[in-house]
Parts: C-alpha cells; sequence; structure tokens
C-alpha cells in the first residue's frame, strides 16, 4: 500500500470526495491546469512590463534585477520544502494556503508604491507559487492511478505549463497597453479567490505514510542550496563576472548545502526524499532530459524575443503573437502525447523530441536581419512540438517511476530540475551570445572606439549609443550591431542544437515501453508505483 490517505470516508488514493468513485478527476485536472496556468504566467507576464515599472517607480539597476528574478528564484529554492511537507500534512492543505498567498501577495505587487513592496510582493508570490507548484503535479498523481489515464493528464498539465510561460509576455503586453502594470498581478486575485473556493470542495486530500518526524533541517538546507545555485547562475546570465560572491561563491555553497543534505538523506530512516529513486535508470535519466531541454531551449527564447523586438523591430505584443505557433504546437504535443508514448514508448518519444526540437534550431539559423515570417512559423511549431514531447515523455516516466506516497517530493524534483536548467540556460547560452556578438564590435569604421566598447554589451546598448552619434556613424554603428547580434545568434541557436543532441543521446537510457516502469496496483486498487532499486544508501 502507498499510505495515500483521503479526507471522509474514502480510502482509495485520489478519489475526490464528491462525484462519486473518482468520476470527477478530469475536472480535478482542469482546476489543477488553471491554477498552474496562472502560476506559470507570473513567471514571464512582468517581463514586458518592466518599461512601465521603471518609468513609475524609478527602481534602481539592481533593485530592478530582483524585482524580475526574485519570484522564479524564491520560487525554485522552495519547490523540495514544500513537496515533501506536502506529503506529510496533505497537498490540497499546501495548495489552498498557496491560492490564499499568491492572491494576496499578487494584491501587494499590483498596489506596490515603491520597489521594496513590489520586491516583497513577488518574493512571496514565489514563495505561493512553491506551494503550488508540485502540488499540483503531486495530486495528479493521486487523482490518476491508471499510467494511459495519467499520462494523458501529465500531457495537458505540461501543455498547460508551455500555454502559461508562453502566452506571458503576450497577455503582459495587452495589459500594459491598455492599462497599467499593475493590471499584470490584479488579474489573478478573483482566479485564485475562485480556485480556493472550487479547491476546498473538489478537491481530494492525500499524503504520504508519515513515519517518523519530517526533516526541518534537511528542508532548509535543500531550500538553500538550490537558492545558492539558481542565484549564481542567474547572476552569471545577467552579465556578473564568473568569479565574484554572488556567482561563483554562491553556487559553491549552493553545491556544497545540496550534498550535505544528499548526504543526510541517505542516512536518516524516513528522508525527506529517498534517494535510492536515483538508481533507476528511468528517473535518474527523466530528470537529467528535463534540466537539458530547459538548458538548451530558455536561453534561446529570450535572445529570440530580443531578435524579434530590436532586430525585427516588433512591438511586445507583436513578439508574443509571432510566438503563438510555438505555444500552439506545444498544445498539440501535450494533448497527444500519451497515444504517441504508448505507440513508441518513452525511450523514443524524448529521443525523437530531442532530435526534432535541434532540427528546427538549425533551422531556424536561416533567420537574418530581414523578416521571414514562414520561416519563423516553421521553426516555432518544430520547435514547441518537439520541444513538449520531450518534456511530456520526461515527466511522464519521472513520476511514474515514483511510488505514490513521494509524489510531492518527485513532483518538487521535477520542477526543481525545470527551474535549474532554465537558469544554467539563461547563464550558458547568453554567455555564448555575449561572446559571439562582442568581437564584431571591437573595431567599427568610422566610430568611436568608446561608442564601439559600449555598444558591444548588448543590442539595446549599441542603439543607445548610436542615437547619440551623428553622420554616417550612427548607421553604421547600428548595422555593425545587428549584424554581431544575427551572428551571435546563429552561434547560440548551433550550440543549443548540440546540447539538445546530447540530450537525446542520454534519453536512450529510458524504458522501450511505458509499461517497462514496472507500475504496481494493489488488490484493492490502490496504486502504489514502482518499487525503489535497492541500491547501497550508506546506511
Amino acid at each position: 500500500m502507498s499510505g495515500t490517505t483521503t479526507s471522509g470516508s474514502e480510502r482509495t488514493a485520489g478519489v475526490p470526495r464528491h462525484g462519486g468513485g473518482g468520476a470527477n478527476r478530469w475536472t480535478v485536472l482542469v482546476v489543477l491546469c488553471v491554477s498552474l496556468l496562472f502560476v506559470a504566467l507570473d513567471t514571464t507576464i512582468l517581463y514586458v512590463a518592466v518599461p512601465s515599472v521603471t518609468e513609475d517607480l524609478r527602481p534602481g539597476p539592481v533593485e530592478l534585477l530582483w524585482i524580475v528574478d526574485i519570484y522564479p528564484l524564491i520560487a525554485a529554492s522552495l519547490l523540495i520544502l514544500f513537496g515533501t511537507l506536502g506529503d506529510r500534512v496533505g497537498r490540497r492543505r499546501i495548495l489552498l494556503l498557496g491560492y490564499g498567498l499568491f492572491g494576496a501577495a499578487s494584491a501587494a505587487a499590483a498596489l506596490a508604491p515603491n520597489p521594496q513592496t513590489l520586491m516583497i510582493a513577488r518574493a512571496l508570490l514565489g514563495i505561493g507559487g512553491a506551494m503550488i507548484m508540485p502540488a499540483t503535479l503531486s495530486i495528479l498523481r493521486q487523482v490518476f492511478p491508471d499510467r494511459r489515464e495519467r499520462a494523458v493528464a501529465i500531457g495537458v498539465w505540461s501543455a498547460v505549463a508551455a500555454v502559461g510561460a508562453a502566452v506571458g509576455p503576450v497577455l503582459g503586453g495587452f495589459l500594459v497597453e491598455n492599462f497599467w502594470w499593475g493590471s499584470v498581478f490584479l488579474i489573478n486575485i478573483p482566479m485564485m479567490a475562485v480556485m480556493a473556493l472550487i479547491g476546498r470542495w473538489l478537491l481530494p486530500e492525500s499524503r504520504g505514510e508519515r513515519n517518523g518526524p519530517w526533516d526541518t533541517v534537511g528542508a532548509v538546507v535543500a531550500a538553500l542550496g538550490v537558492l545558492g545555485v539558481v542565484l549564481g547562475v542567474k547572476r552569471i546570465g545577467s552579465g556578473e563576472t564568473l568569479l565574484g560572491p554572488t556567482t561563483l561563491g554562491s553556487m559553491l555553497v549552493g553545491v556544497l548545502l545540496l550534498t550535505v543534505f544528499v548526504r543526510r538523506q541517505r542516512k536518516r530512516e524516513h528522508p525527506l526524499i529517498d534517494m535510492r529513486l536515483f538508481a533507476r535508470p528511468a528517473f535518474g535519466t527523466s530528470v537529467g532530459c528535463i534540466v537539458l531541454a530547459m538548458l538548451a531551449l530558455v536561453g534561446l527564447q529570450l535572445i529570440a524575443v530580443q531578435y524579434l523586438q530590436l532586430v525585427l523591430g516588433l512591438s511586445p505584443l507583436e513578439t508574443g503573437l509571432r510566438m503563438l505557433p510555438l505555444v500552439f504546437a506545444a498544445m498539440a504535443a501535450g494533448l497527444t502525447g500519451s497515444k504517441v508514448l504508448q505507440a513508441v514508448g518513452p525511450r523514443v518519444m524524448v529521443s525523437l523530441g530531442f532530435v526534432l526540437t535541434a532540427a528546427a534550431v538549425l533551422c531556424l539559423t536561416a533567420m537574418d536581419e530581414t523578416d521571414r515570417p514562414w520561416l519563423l512559423v516553421l521553426g516555432f511549431v518544430l520547435l514547441g512540438f518537439g520541444f513538449q514531447s520531450t518534456l511530456f515523455g520526461a515527466y511522464e516516466s519521472m513520476l511514474s517511476e515514483a511510488p505514490a506516497d513521494q509524489a510531492g517530493g518527485a513532483a518538487a524534483i521535477g520542477e526543481t530540475s525545470y527551474q535549474l536548467g532554465a537558469g544554467i540556460g539563461v547563464a550558458l547560452l547568453g554567455s555564448v551570445m555575449n561572446a559571439a556578438y562582442a568581437p564584431g564590435l571591437a573595431h567599427v569604421d568610422g566610430v568611436p572606439e568608446r561608442a564601439s566598447a559600449s555598444a558591444a554589451h548588448s543590442l539595446g546598448e549599441a542603439y543607445k549609443v548610436a542615437s547619440s552619434l551623428g553622420g554616417t556613424a550612427k548607421s553604421v554603428l547600428r548595422d555593425a550591431a545587428q549584424g554581431s547580434f544575427v551572428h551571435g545568434l546563429h552561434v547560440t541557436l548551433v550550440t543549443s542544437a548540440v546540447l539538445l543532441l546530447a540530450g537525446a543521446a542520454i534519453a536512450l537510457r529510458l524504458p522501450r515501453r511505458a509499461a517497462d516502469a514496472g507500475d504496481r496496483t494493489d488488490s484493492d486498487g490502490t496504486h502504489c508505483g514502482p518499487e525503489p532499486a535497492r541500491a547501497n544508501t550508506g546506511r
């Protein structure tokens, strides 16, 4: 038995209290996906509102950086804490508390009178998001004990996650252009209130076995460790030097704390996360595929946004609309993922997803200073379908490998991998982009050396410098900067394709068939999940 309990008289894992025998599980999926949608939206919706926030609140450069970054930073660091806490005290309880905090923090952010208040509100949003994200996936794991149905549910869940992150700039651009920057937060309030009311009535309560005390010290160590690593990679991605206290120093401290966490979990009789899960090839490989997929593509997505806005001259709203083919393709991949998984198995699905995504990335190397809408549509469709197929197959394999009573911990590991891969991707691909961009502006004929040096920092900076020049130097510098940016984009695309092909090779360690993961069901119909491999745990 998994040890999962439900509220009321129902004893079968994942059966809602209302609706009889789990007939409402698809309604539960809708509630969970809507919750995830708004959390995912907040990851990117603020990007297009930054100029308006800057004009209204006048934050300094460091304050503005923290306003943007503190939400994903706090969310990533607390996923393991709240995921495992949900296994202990109840996933529904954590989810409902997350709704309340997310709504209250959204109100504080929308009405923030100064940068400090907005920063604190964004941090609280991160805490609320960390409570909501793993809870949605772990409840889904309980509500859908049958692996085939669960695969369909995970496909919908993962498609919604992709839609939320991708639609964020489109929705944000619309709201900022028609209202004011605070409206990007206000939209959360009524939805969180509705979700809290519906969730309290409809969602089932479930938890894992509550044997032994909850490892409070371990949860804090894990949170601080992830915080250190993600902070370091984000600071590198923002252009800070590698050898600094907030970059390499932060990452070293984070890695040290995570090492302490792993050793502590291996020695405890009742760990937060059973490290033996990583001894199962499907689980460890799935986590690695999630990290690598995000690493290869998130930084690339940010660079693509800069290309559309700064090279092609599109507005934030037009930029978001241009990326909608990626969103629709990702939705299609998520909705058809279950059938594809059953037909070809996790190994082929994830490997081919990586290969298809790499092909799409290489297709986009044909982009230059000329707008080619159909090329972008083709590239984004292939990119969205391949990327979402990869994430779907990896998430489904990872979650199916975890026992039902550890669903919260497994979901937290998956979400942490997602966030960590995204942070590393921004840092790595951003560094590749800068290294390829800057040399082209070292010496520009007819442009002062100091102006060229300033323009080498970024394309946006190059435009500012060019606007201050007169005569032909202005157009010469702009053309040189655009050419260097496109060259850097091509180098970054090729680098991303290499990483994706490496992911395809790693994915060959996944099972051939979905059934190979060895899901088990007790005689009473309660899903127990696979038995973890009995590896040497050092106890």
